[in-house]
């Protein structure tokens, strides 16, 4: 990186809550957030906003512009509008990229499942307009009136972090001085909750744990589909008031060998990490927030690349997807946010069930993976001033 990047604050929505507190009161806690939800013909494990929060987040159709907006544009509007009553940005001259990994998925179902009955193949007027990802950042930047550039994408379950790097790009660059960025998911869907189950990648355990993230005996895989969103505001250069400073990015792809799946060793996120680490010694690493999303493969996959890249000094590893579950193109923003978290409140975030986890004697350096279908993998690299 040519210059660090100051996160000036952040904000987020999910199964753990909407405010600052309740989350890190969540984080404290030992219990999951699933819940079983009733699909049409089908029952399945999910992690889902409280009825509250779906309820002040609802509350914003009652304009007649958001009326007819999916709920995952809802998400990133709310999560927005907080992080940016966080900072002094009076002249809206700011970027915004927010992506997602499926988008509108409540809206295509649905005007999908209208055109399927329709006599006369007909749908919704707004059918094509409200179900686009150009969607979220474009109603993001209508909201708060900002007047940089409105950019979304979908980069599957590194979405959030590509976000990331899109904001850094354009800071460094000198194209845009503030950039909001970040991910939504409002993924607990019928075809979605399907979709996930038959690539044989979801959880039926029925213990006190239903998804083992970084339990690496396992035998069986463990994912679960959660929602949410998570936003951040990026600022150029080391802020004092700076919520956590961005010091090194790294990205990697590798050839495809599979639709869904990455190499054994993750070569992807060898390159990824050792990219954002290049200007500091493994050791200096206290924590990595992981991806891994509960899988046989995607855990261990992921794990081969960290103790080949920091062989005996590998740092404390965690994860909040056996809490949260895998919020798809949220993911990383929400890893993000326990990776700040930690780091402001200097206490590491274990997963209960897992023995002897090593535990950072400081908080001082965090690595956050991310990683999408494919092998399409980023890694930030984070700091304190």
């Amino acid at each position: 990186m040519k210059e660090k990047i100051s996160i000036m604050s952040m904000a987020s929505i999910s199964a753990l809550g909407s405010n600052d507190q309740q989350i890190w009161e969540q984080y404290l806690t030992e219990k999951h957030n699933f819940i079983n939800k009733a699909f049409d013909g089908f029952e399945s494990l999910v992690s889902a906003l409280s009825d509250n929060d779906w309820k002040v987040v609802n509350l914003l159709k009652e304009s007649a512009h958001y009326k007819d907006l999916d709920p995952s544009v809802l998400l990133a509007i709310d999560v927005s509008r907080k992080a940016i009553a966080k900072v002094s940005w009076n002249n809206k001259s700011f970027g915004i990229n927010i992506g997602s990994s499926r988008g509108a998925t409540t809206l295509f179902e649905k005007y999908h499942s209208e055109f399927i009955h329709s006599k006369n193949a007909n749908v919704s007027t707004l059918s094509s307009p409200t179900t686009t990802l150009g969607n979220i950042s474009s109603w993001v930047g209508h909201d708060l009136q900002s007047n940089g550039p409105t950019i979304s994408h979908s980069i599957a379950c590194s979405t959030a972090l590509h976000a990331v790097l899109n904001g850094i790009a354009w800071i460094t660059s000198g194209m845009a001085d503030r950039f909001l960025v970040g991910g939504c998911e409002a993924s607990n869907t019928p075809f979605t909750i399907a979709q996930m189950k038959a690539l044989k990648i979801y959880s039926n355990d029925k213990s006190a744990y239903p998804c083992k993230t970084l339990d690496f005996n396992k035998k069986q895989n463990t994912m679960i589909v959660g929602e949410g969103a998570a936003v951040f505001c990026l600022e150029k250069g080391s802020k004092k008031n700076a919520i956590a400073i961005i010091e090194g990015i790294g990205y990697a792809t590798e050839p495809l060998k599979h639709n869904i799946s990455i190499s054994t060793n993750a070569d992807c996120f060898q390159k990824s990490m050792a990219m954002a680490m290049s200007s500091v010694e493994p050791e200096t690493i206290d924590v990595i927030v992981m991806h891994a999303p509960g899988t046989i493969k995607g855990d261990t996959s992921e794990y081969n690349a960290i103790k080949l890249l920091f062989k005996d000094k590998t740092p404390a590893l965690t994860s909040n997807k056996w809490k949260i579950g895998h919020t798809l193109g949220a993911s990383g923003g929400l890893s993000l946010e326990l990776a700040i978290r930690m780091l402001q409140q200097q206490q590491f975030i274990s997963i209960p069930f897992l023995k002897d986890q090593k535990h950072p004697n400081k908080i001082k350096k965090i690595l956050v993976n991310a990683v999408g279908f494919g092998g399409n993998a980023v890694s930030l690299l984070l700091s304190i001033n």
